[in-house]
């Protein structure tokens, strides 16, 4: 691409490894599948794999009605993962995602519910709709794939993905969020508005009697499973990056630290993610080595939410992309 729950896994039988060019045969099938219910935004697609081969999540940003819950089920749906959607809403509470203690009349015992998180694709659909206390109940779980209730802690599944979507900040109801959160996040995309072409066949699909809440009768159906994503995981984990191009990186993160229109930018842990979400990148466009245009090709989505303009940019008009292109153009790229 150039551009079973884990209780059934003790079940299965040990299936002949996968070359490294059929998984990624497997991988890109899915962008063929989503394609029969959302047009366009392959871009997105490509982050949430990405994101499945790196331990990451993604933020997708869009105003209301651009596919972002169409596009997260649809993936799913292509991939045969075990998938949750939580409705965030300004009620919702702590527990009604990670799950609670529940108290049983007839044994006067208390058990462990599992919440939604307890699954392989999160779908947090509108998170910067609830209260900050309820966005932070998902840091730990993106963190370190576990939840704690009661002073026990109890493991997600692997793999495990939160993809969230949001709308865009000035939309009355939102509230942002925090950076600690934000910084969890190993992509951020932006889904804008299509173009009329695609626009007119998303009417024309609508027209002959597409169904959002069907996918099967859209003809969606699985391509790859999750043994596919965890073999993939470990295929990425052998791709090299050169120590020049580590550099690069750094200058980068470091570039952003030193811009004056930027009152916050990239720590460590954006410039790691940002090498990562690129190595990944580089073995789905079938090399074993990072290459500088793999940096450029991933560093938007990588650090537009890490970093934070000053007032003064803000009211110039400056945006967050604007100011990182500039950075790529000015820093020195490696041969």
């Amino acid at each position: 691409m150039t551009d079973h729950p884990p209780d059934q896994l003790n079940h299965q039988t040990e299936r002949p490894e996968t070359s490294a060019d059929e998984l990624r045969a497997r991988l890109t099938r899915v962008r063929q599948e989503v394609a029969k219910a959302v047009v366009g935004q392959d871009a997105a697609v490509t982050s949430v794999i990405i994101a499945l081969l790196v331990r990451g999540h993604v933020l997708l940003e869009g105003v209301p009605g651009v596919a972002k819950t169409l596009l997260v089920r649809t993936i799913s749906a292509s991939l045969g993962l075990r998938t949750a959607r939580v409705q965030f809403t300004p009620d919702l509470m702590p527990g009604d995602v990670t799950g609670s203690l529940v108290y049983d009349s007839k044994t006067g015992d208390f058990s462990f519910r599992e919440g939604p998180v307890f699954t392989n694709l999160l779908l947090a659909d509108e998170i910067n709709r609830t209260p900050p206390k309820t966005q932070a109940s998902l840091l730990e779980a993106m963190e370190e794939r576990q939840v704690s209730v009661d002073g026990a802690g109890r493991a997600l599944p692997d793999p495990f993905l939160v993809a969230a979507t949001q709308n865009p900040v000035e939309y009355e109801g939102t509230y942002p969020l925090p950076e600690a959160q934000l910084d969890r996040f190993l992509l951020k995309v932006n889904l804008g508005l299509p173009e009329r072409e695609q626009e007119v066949e998303v009417i024309n699909r609508h027209a002959a009697g597409f169904d959002p809440s069907n996918l099967t009768a859209a003809g969606v159906r699985p391509v790859a499973q999750l043994e596919d994503v965890l073999a993939a995981r470990k295929s990425v984990s052998t791709v090299q990056i050169a120590p020049d191009v580590v550099g690069y990186i750094v200058d980068i993160a470091r570039a952003t630290r030193a811009a004056p229109s930027f009152q916050l930018g990239v720590s460590p842990r954006g410039a790691t993610a940002l090498m990562n979400s690129s190595k990944a990148w580089a073995w789905l466009s079938g090399r074993d080595y990072v290459t500088p245009d793999d940096i450029k090709a991933l560093a938007l989505p990588a650090l537009r939410h890490r970093v934070a303009l000053t007032p003064e940019a803000s009211m110039d008009g400056a945006g967050a992309d604007d100011v990182l292109q500039g950075i790529l153009t000015t820093t020195p790229v490696p041969r």
